[in-house]
Order: structure tokens, then sequence, then C-alpha cells
């Protein structure tokens, strides 16, 4: 289950939710009964579908993408610790093994479901740090079939540190008013305007994967905004791009075979490659998911209605200086420019990435077409130049290696703005003072 990936975090919405005269008496499981399962997220074509429930539940927990939250690094998977910084503190992923004491393994069927669906844990209300605001459309079979295979799981004695918020936001209480105006508890109910695939791929990205979490501005009271859903903003210092049919700033020139690469290996050749936590996303839950429902979710995001969102740049996928270089020489770099940012490239990065965008030992290596290096404000690329990249896939890793202790904060604007103006010919605005608030994200 996502722990809050956002910069500012929901949290901030309690006060906001106690003041604006929104908040209307409605009981928050006055929700009538459960429609008919006619969407499970295990697929008909998926081994033992219908006879074994933990192999469901498994295929389940990865769809939605538990693991990638729920374990900290060097620790058990699913036992928790990760931490999550805010700007008023930090909170941890909680233990998911079935350990009696720390984890879920004294937890009743009802118990679970109140906190996967509804956002009540054994402490009161959770923060909207676990995605109930989008697990909440599991079917009950669904939800339960994740129970089974996570307490299938070696039970991991692992104590969870106290989460560390300040006043006023580590007053539960408070989500009870925030739930109030923003948490609308349901379940999935097909578009019966829809046909049966792009209902799957809708149940897979919002009811599973919420993708929405990540990829759609946040409004006031930091709940998403529903007219600009999936229009992209920034997470964890990366930026989730816009997947919305926007053919400029969005998904919509995408072919069906480089968003399938994406989603399924973490490359879309001419394209873009996964890093930072949409890396996760890939290494934990899609590379999982069987080509049928890889095809959903296509059908599903080409159905989205384009929005161009805040920022963002265009796409270029024809750079001059790319299409003027050989893949050891670069050309076409405006005389005169950035001498300092193309010697570290030449240095440290021509080796892999090339200057004609190719990628050398890895396809995953190229950059030519890639959102990052058409973003002027260097987002993502600044924190994959700091820390690196990792993905591995079908037990292929792609690793790049991080250069933050290596290069000042200067140099990594002057490689950021090469990189930006030779493989997006665009103009870089990213300067000394831009990086050093980047390495504040880690």
């Amino acid at each position: 289950m996502t722990v809050f990936r956002k910069s500012v975090g929901y949290v901030a919405g309690i006060a906001i939710a106690a003041t604006t005269g929104l908040v209307s008496y409605r009981a928050l499981q006055a929700e009538g009964p459960e429609p008919p399962a006619a969407i499970s997220g295990v697929p008909r074509d998926f081994p033992d579908a219908a006879g074994d429930l933990v192999k469901r539940g498994q295929y389940l927990t990865r769809a939605a993408d538990c693991e990638a939250c729920h374990t900290v690094a060097g620790g058990a998977p699913f036992s928790g610790g990760r931490p999550f910084k805010l700007p008023f503190g930090t909170i941890y992923a909680t233990n998911l093994t079935p350990d009696m004491e720390t984890g879920i393994g004294g937890w009743s069927d009802a118990r679970f479901l109140r906190a996967v669906r509804d956002g009540i844990g054994t402490h009161g209300n959770l923060y909207p740090a676990m995605s109930y605001t989008s697990y909440t459309a599991l079917s009950t079979a669904d939800a339960l079939a994740i129970k089974a295979y996570l307490s299938s799981l070696k039970p991991v004695h692992a104590t969870v540190p106290a989460g560390m918020l300040s006043f006023p936001f580590n007053q539960r209480w408070g989500m009870k008013l925030w739930n109030l105006v923003f948490f609308h508890p349901r379940r999935y109910k097909p578009d019966p305007t829809r046909d049966a695939q792009w209902n799957r791929g809708a149940y897979l990205a919002t009811a599973l994967g919420h993708c929405g979490e990540c990829h759609t501005p946040r409004n006031i009271g930091f709940a998403m905004r529903s007219r600009e859903y999936l229009a992209g903003t920034v997470v964890e210092g990366w930026k989730a791009y816009n997947t919305t049919s926007n053919a400029t700033y969005g998904i919509g020139e995408w072919s069906d075979e480089q968003l399938t690469g994406y989603l399924a290996q973490g490359h879309a050749q001419g394209r873009s490659s996964a890093a930072g936590p949409m890396a996760e996303v890939v290494e934990h839950s899609l590379q999982y998911l069987t080509p049928s429902d890889i095809q959903a979710l296509v059908v599903y995001l080409r159905g989205i209605d384009p929005v161009r969102g805040v920022g963002g740049d265009r796409v270029e996928l024809k750079p001059a200086a790319v299409a003027a270089s050989t893949n050891l020489l670069p050309e076409g770099d405006a005389a005169g420019g950035n001498t300092r940012g193309r010697q570290l490239f030449e240095g440290d990065c021509a080796g892999c990435h090339q200057f004609n965008g190719v990628g050398r030992q890895s396809e995953y290596a190229s950059l030519a077409g890639s959102h990052a290096v058409n973003d002027t404000t260097g987002t993502s690329m600044l924190q994959v130049i700091l820390d690196g990249s990792n993905l591995t896939v079908n037990g292929r890793r792609q690793v790049m290696p991080g250069f933050g202790a290596a290069y000042s904060n200067e140099d990594v604007a002057a490689v950021a703005n090469y990189v930006l103006a030779h493989f997006g010919s665009k103009l870089g605005k990213i300067d000394a003072a831009a990086v050093a608030k980047a390495r504040q994200t880690h």
C-alpha cells in the first residue's frame, strides 16, 4: 500500500477542512451494498486465478504496489519502517507481515478492511499516507485476497518507529474532518458506456494501482484535483509526468508499443526510461502484470481526457545537436556554450549515453525523447545525476551511478544544463541553488 509520496502532504488539509464550512454531516460507512464483483483484480488468464487464494493475493498485492513503500532499505520485504519525510515531520510505513505483535498477525478480516478501505487503523484514523482514498474502491474479495497473501508471509518482528509530526498534524482526530470533506467511500462500479477492457484498466489504475495519487496535482486541502486527473506533479523531488492523452505534454503521441514497454519493462523506445518512484512501481508491481492487464492499462490511459496541466515542456524528439552528433563526437552544440557541462558529460556520461543519445551498454541509457531531458526545471534529471538510478526487470538490473558526492552544486547544474541543451534543445534554468534544494529531498 503506497505511503504518501508528496513533498507537502495531505495532512495540512486538516486545518482547512475545519474552517472551510464545507463539512457536512454524513456517515462514512453509509454507502449502500457492495455492487456485484463484475471486475476482479486478477485476470482470468492468470494461473490459478480462481482456485488459489494466496496466489490471487500475491498478484493483487503486486498490482497494488505494496512492497515498495512497506520495505525499508536493507529490511525484510513488507516489514515496514521506510521513512517518508514531510515538511512537518516524518512518518514510517507499517509492518504488513503476520507478526502478532508488530504486524497484522492478529487482525481480523473486518479490521483489515477498515484500514485498507476506510482509513481506520489500530490507533484511529490513518493519514492518507496510506492510499485508502483509492483502495476504497477495492472489492471485498480482492482486499481479503491481499490479506491472505500477506498472512502467508514469514512473520517479521519489526517495530516501526513512531511518526514524528509537529502539532497540530500529530492529532489523528483531525483526519475525521479531512475525511468528511475529501474522502468518498465507494466500491468500483463498471462504466456501462465503456467496454470490458477499459473497465478492467480503470480498476487496475484506480482501485489497485492508484496512479492518480502520484500523477494528479493537489487542491488547497491536498486532495486530488479531479479536473486535472493524471496531469502531472512532483513526488519526492521527482516529476510524475502528465499521463493524460494530451499530445504535447502527455502520452497522446506515444505508440501502444512505447506505452506497453514503459509500463511492463520501464523503457519506451525513443521516449523515456523509468527512474525514481516510477522505477519502483515497475520493479515491484507492473512487471508482474499479465500482458492482457498491461494492454488494459494502455486502453484506459488512452481514454483519459487530455489535460495541459501546470508546467511541463514540449518533448523534442529530433533535437538538432543529437541528429548532428555521432556516438563519440558531439556536434551542433552552440558555439561558446556550456564548456564545463560538456566536459563533465564527455568525461563521465558519454561512455554510456553517447552523444547521439542512443545508449551504449543498454537501451535504458538512451536519452533522446526523454521527458527528463526536456524538462527545463531539471526536476527528475537532478535526482538521477545526484543519486543515480536502479531498476531490475525480468532479472536484468539497470544501474546508473550517482555523482552527488563527486560533483559540486555548480558542476551538477552545468552538466544538467548541457544535457537539456544537447538532448532537448532547451535552455536550462538550473543553478547551484536549485541543486542544493534537490539535495534536501534525499
